[in-house]
């Protein structure tokens, strides 16, 4: 087994040792410990489940201090940044909190038994249940909103689903700390404390996917390590729902009227988007299609501008700044592409020891003509860099959408005169995305009812889903009808008190 280290992106150096990688053997014991309390979660009841994630909100609020001290030396994601997730984390467990005491997520139907037509109706009653224990992987960009106990992890537990969490390598400290903040809670409602436990290691994870007493997996990640996930997933005896935020390049769109009016707002206000914290949002807009001629050209020089004047950002990890710098070459390397902005890579020529090819990396803005646009372009780079795509025409540019692969969203700006421009654009970007933002930029997610957070392949692996929001829910949930049950059979709530019936 492997020594997992706390690492400090700034320096690239090791700060803490956190544990040993998990074993095989510990990654079973976990997934059968977690279907050990699996009974005892659903039967503990929704008001309990609410209050258990009302508990884990204040305890992570109560412990904030520390765990943002150690997640930004993690992470150097900042602490005005991590300061808003820690607070959406508390937000959306209590978000999760409202939904269970609702109830209505269940989908409870009732249908009375009836002799007076051909063929009789049986009695019918039928609700949402528990899959059962679910893997979730954390995210290495959201150390809190799509971690330890983050959304998967919020809406599992909501949904009664025990959860065995495969800690991300960039942020194990914080990962402990935020499993600690979970067995204080646990303890003080008395949930069972392995309703929610962690492991660590590429090998535990692969297990938790395989392991017969896991029903369902989340993760958040690369399209090739999603990829092979799918794979093992759908590759068991019994195949099971894998649930993948994967990779897309997520498209802005400008018309020749908002070029024309708001060239260099549109301009600025992209290029802030695509390098917000380094460019390690899956939202960020990686295709900036912009009209060709001279107000095209001075968005561009305002967004060319922006980047040029950045200092180097601190990505992830050693390893997130070395798949954007290949990424971001191998874009540079084709010779249709031209770079209009760009910094010196900050690791040229370093021999420092500590520096281990360090964690800093620089902004970049690309051009290219829209008939030059190839696939080899629609891989997704996560990083601070993004793709100007110039075009002659509108509808030259329409027709260019309709090879765009999914993405988690799109982004279009136009003018209140282009009603029809921006109409059409829409029916173009709407099977590709889960999301068309207008006027504004993709980064940045409201946990809210109304939220999609999903696409087709390979922004996501099941497009029906969305990973952010109270339907979130719903991907850890299976339909059971109950036929002519006894009432001492049925669960609470489609006994004969319920009065909603169809």
């Amino acid at each position: 087994m492997s020594d997992v280290w706390s690492l400090d992106p700034r320096t690239g150096r090791r700060v803490q040792l956190v544990a040993a990688s998990t074993s095989v053997s510990r990654a079973d014991a976990a997934a059968e410990a977690a279907m050990g309390v699996a009974g005892e979660l659903v039967r503990s009841g929704r008001a309990a489940r609410a209050l258990l994630l009302r508990r884990i909100a204040a305890v992570v609020e109560q412990r904030g201090e520390k765990l943002l001290e150690v997640a930004d030396r993690e992470t150097a994601l900042g602490s005005h940044r991590l300061t808003g997730e820690l607070a959406r984390t508390a937000g959306q467990l209590r978000l999760f909190a409202d939904v269970v005491e609702d109830g209505s997520y269940q989908e409870a139907v009732v249908t009375a038994a009836r002799t007076d037509v051909e063929p009789p109706v049986p009695d019918l009653r039928r609700m949402l249940v528990p899959l059962g224990p679910v893997a979730v992987f954390g995210a290495g960009n959201f150390p809190f909103a799509f971690s330890v106990l983050g959304g998967d992890t919020t809406a599992a537990l909501a949904a009664g689903c025990p959860v065995v969490v495969k800690c991300h390598p960039g942020h194990p400290e914080t990962s402990v700390l935020m499993l600690e903040a979970w067995r204080q809670a646990a303890a003080e409602t008395g949930a069972p404390e392995d309703a929610v436990q962690l492991v660590f290691g590429t090998d535990a994870g692969r297990r938790l996917v395989e392991h017969p007493r896991i029903r369902a997996v989340c993760f958040t990640g690369s399209l090739a390590v999603g990829r092979e996930l799918h794979h093992l997933a759908a590759g068991r005896p019994d195949p099971i729902p894998f649930y993948g935020e994967l990779a897309g390049v997520n498209p802005l769109i400008v018309t020749p009227g908002a070029a024309q009016q708001r060239a260099e707002e549109i301009g600025r206000g992209a290029a802030a988007s695509f390098t917000l914290n380094g460019g390690q949002f899956c939202t960020k807009p990686g295709l900036l299609f912009v009209p060709a001629g001279p107000d095209g050209d001075r968005l561009v020089a305002a967004a060319a501008a922006h980047v040029a004047e950045m200092t180097p950002v601190v990505m992830l990890t050693a390893q997130t700044r070395r798949t954007y710098q290949a990424g971001l070459e191998a874009l540079l390397s084709h010779p249709r592409v031209t770079a209009v902005a760009r910094v010196a890579d900050p690791a040229s020529g370093r021999s420092d020891p500590d520096y281990e090819g360090g964690c800093l990396a620089t902004a970049a803005l690309l051009e290219v003509s829209l008939s030059d646009l190839d696939r080899s372009m629609l891989r997704e780079c996560f990083g601070p860099a993004a793709i100007v795509v110039r075009y002659e025409s509108a509808s030259r540019m329409i027709d260019g959408l309709a090879g765009l692969e999914g993405a988690l969203a799109a982004a279009v700006h136009s003018t209140e005169d282009e009603t029809e421009l921006t109409a059409a654009i829409t029916e173009a970007v709407l099977p590709k995305v889960g999301r068309v933002v207008y006027n504004g930029y993709p980064t940045g997610v409201a946990v809210t009812a109304a939220m999609t957070h999903g696409g087709p392949w390979p922004a996501a692996s099941n497009a029906l889903h969305s990973s952010v929001g109270p339907s979130a829910i719903r991907r850890f949930l299976r339909p059971v009808t109950y036929q002519n049950a006894p009432q001492g059979v049925v669960p609470e709530e489609l006994r004969d008190r319920i009065s909603s019936r169809r």
